[in-house]
């Protein structure tokens, strides 16, 4: 171990040791950005960069154990993402799907998929649907796998939802119209069931949504990292918990 090293444990031992874990966010979103850019600068390629950060997934999901967070949500992969040329998108694709399986194999986790399913490759379905049958019944953190996810294609198909389920039930619109609100749009969300977001982390120094839970996190609270994501450590995670911590939300108030 070299001095910055010891000096970087240190720093993080003593983060660590001032946090309140009283104060501590239930729900993280995270929107993993930078890969690329830290691939780029580090003079490998894409992928070695998609792999990087892939890898630092479960280094995170430890901090997050051991600082009493219950739910993460991941911005994986993003609608407009999609878009990419299939020379990018496939091994991207194949990336991810390595990653949620790891997810489902470790143990801990319980995986939950947030977007659209018909948007994706057959193959990419079936990972998805096999991690969360497979981690169904584990009582750790939940960790919901933002994969073709897009915060207004969220809520069209929330509503999509809300009028088809409302439909079967013989509901007219007139009768829809009256009992529609906040609430009932809620369940019908991915996330449907679960808190909100507290705290939103965007790594890479972008200072914007792009998007990402554009209905749950009304309320966040949000922390921009000027790291890239695979070089994201964990006193960069604890000086964001930090940070939360420091600041009186109001709700609007």
């Amino acid at each position: 171990m070299n001095l910055r090293d010891l000096v970087y444990r240190l720093y993080a031992r003593r983060v660590e040791g001032r946090l309140d874990h009283a104060q501590v966010p239930k729900h993280i979103g995270v929107i993993l950005d930078g890969n690329r850019r830290w691939a780029k600068a580090s003079g490998g390629t894409p992928e070695q960069g998609h792999k990087a950060g892939a890898n630092k997934i479960q280094e995170l999901l430890g901090w997050c154990a051991e600082t009493d967070v219950e739910v993460v949500t991941l911005w994986m992969l993003s609608t407009d993402n999609l878009n990419r040329p299939e020379k990018q998108l496939v091994p991207l694709l194949g990336i991810i799907e390595n990653a949620v399986r790891d997810l489902a194999a470790d143990g801990r986790w319980r995986v939950h998929h947030v977007g659209t399913l018909d948007l994706l490759p057959a193959r990419t379905q079936a990972v998805l649907k096999e991690a969360e049958e497979k981690t169904r019944d584990h009582t750790g953190i939940l960790v919901n796998v933002a994969v073709g996810y897009g915060g207004r294609q969220e809520i069209a198909d929330a509503v999509r939802s809300l009028l088809l389920a409302h439909a079967e039930k013989g509901t007219s619109f007139e009768e829809l119209a009256e009992i529609v609100d906040i609430d009932l749009i809620s369940e019908h969300l991915y996330t449907r069931g679960q808190p909100d977001p507290d705290l939103v982390i965007r790594t890479s120094g972008e200072q914007r949504l792009s998007g990402f839970m554009l209905w749950q996190s009304a309320h966040s609270e949000y922390y921009f990292c000027e790291v890239h994501w695979p070089a994201f450590r964990k006193v960069d995670f604890l000086r964001a918990l930090r940070d939360y911590a420091a600041r009186h939300r109001r709700y609007g108030t």
